[in-house]
């Protein structure tokens, strides 16, 4: 007689109603990167924003930390399928980041210590929808999660909240970063499941 088995099923996962299609809900803060995890120093990290003319506007860690700050609680949806439900965020709005900064403007890149980037339309940006954060669920926010800052834009798969951020380059024409060049969507709705180019 033959012995049957089922094969290993991994854990099970938590399946959650609201949740986005084809995502599981975790407790824990998977930590997923592309590279190795860069240590900034703070004495030597700096937002910059350039304009599609070139015009830089640019803080430094004392001077970031001065601006007005936002405690926001949101959910968040990685592309590998998990889900973290009200995570508790403070940083600066990009709305206060871009307030002074003149630019016609209808996408961006943004900018990571170590060379990664990213696209995001403008739109996703403004209206309080995304924040340079700086703390997680009320601790500084660690490097293996993008610490000192990373980029949170809650309502866009979790590629798009770039962690070690270090700036925002302003566009006319949108234009593929890291993961879209290597075929992930150019937009990255998790409500549109859109993952892959073609979804």
């Amino acid at each position: 007689m033959g012995i049957i088995s089922r094969g290993f099923g991994g854990r099970r996962r938590e399946s959650v109603p609201g949740l986005p299609p084809g995502q599981y809900l975790t407790h824990d803060f998977p930590v997923l990167s592309a590279g190795p995890t860069p240590r900034i120093p703070l004495d030597r990290w700096r937002f910059t924003i350039t304009t599609e003319t070139g015009e830089k506007t640019s803080w430094n860690w004392a001077e970031f930390q001065a601006l007005p700050a936002e405690d926001v609680t949101v959910d968040i949806h990685c592309v590998t399928k998990w889900s973290k439900l009200g995570t508790t965020w403070r940083g600066v709005s990009l709305d206060t980041l871009l307030e002074n900064v003149e630019s016609a403007a209808d996408y961006t890149m943004v900018h990571s210590f170590g060379g990664y980037t990213t696209n995001v339309p403008m739109e996703d940006l403004l209206d309080g929808k995304a924040w340079v954060a700086y703390k997680f669920d009320g601790e500084d926010l660690q490097p293996e999660h993008g610490g000192p800052a990373r980029l949170v834009v809650p309502h866009l798969y979790f590629w798009k909240s770039a962690k070690w951020v270090n700036g925002l380059q302003l566009m006319p024409e949108d234009e593929p970063g890291f993961w879209e060049a290597a075929g992930y969507h150019m937009y990255g709705d998790p409500w549109h499941e859109q993952r892959y180019q073609g979804d």
